[in-house]
């Protein structure tokens, strides 16, 4: 059981994708909220290794966790063997990495969940799809992703390249969020005003985009929210192997 206690309500930061960016993630975690950092921690920025660091020390302290991201579940599918051409930003990335801390990647990557629930407020990385309420966060094995494993990593890729040399994303998935769920993802920079975007979909529900282009030219966001739910047992059930 992590050692994190929270009373009601649950005091959260909802912290947007930090790929490298140490200097403004310290700053985000300097809270006495529990951190839940949205994944891509690692990758572009000047300091991957750093970033981990402060995250470790969160789920150490029992102050935080981290939604498996692309970026992350590339990495640690890298340090397991499965893929040998990491790309430029990744190979920085793992430069930075000594051995304590690679090990320790491929321990937190494995028990890190894919999506997460407290109430009305729903966490994940790329994108979300209704048959996730149905089911926990699942811990994701290094098998190449699926069905709603693929959508909270990568959102939904038209298959179309952007000129930014980026895939295309569709947003289609909104559209289908509830009435009375608001859903917290990164992964797609979508603001264009410095600040989280927020859209509301034909079913009535909202997804809020934290990304604002950490390590990427921008800068590292995060919202802080009063949920009105005992998150302990929640928490809980977090894999500790």
């Amino acid at each position: 059981m992590l050692p994190f206690q929270p009373s009601l309500p649950a005091r959260i930061r909802v912290v947007g994708d930090v790929h490298g960016d140490s200097n403004a993630f310290r700053f985000a975690a300097a809270t006495d909220r529990f951190v839940i950092q949205l994944g891509d921690l690692v990758d572009n920025g000047p300091d991957s290794a750093g970033v981990l660091r402060i995250m470790f020390d969160l789920i150490d302290e029992g102050r935080g966790l981290f939604l498996l991201g692309n970026h992350d579940f590339k990495l640690a599918r890298v340090l397991a063997g499965q893929v040998s051409q990491p790309g430029q930003a990744l190979a920085e990335t793992l430069r930075q990495l000594d051995d304590g801390l690679r090990r320790r990647v491929a321990q937190e990557a494995a028990r890190a969940p894919v999506w997460l629930r407290l109430g009305a407020a729903f966490f994940v990385h790329g994108g979300f799809h209704p048959s996730m309420l149905d089911n926990p966060g699942p811990v994701q094995p290094l098998a190449r992703p699926h069905g709603p494993v693929s959508r909270a990593l990568y959102g939904e890729p038209t298959g179309r390249i952007q000129a930014d040399g980026y895939p295309e994303r569709s947003l289609n998935w909104v559209e289908t969020i509830p009435a009375g769920l608001t859903v917290y993802c990164g992964h797609d920079r979508r603001g264009t005003d410095g600040r989280p975007y927020r859209r509301r979909g034909r079913a009535g529900g909202e997804a809020v985009f934290v990304d604002t282009g950490a390590g990427k030219g921008g800068h590292l966001s995060w919202i802080d929210l009063d949920i009105s739910l005992d998150i302990r047992g929640v928490l809980a059930d977090r894999p500790t192997t």
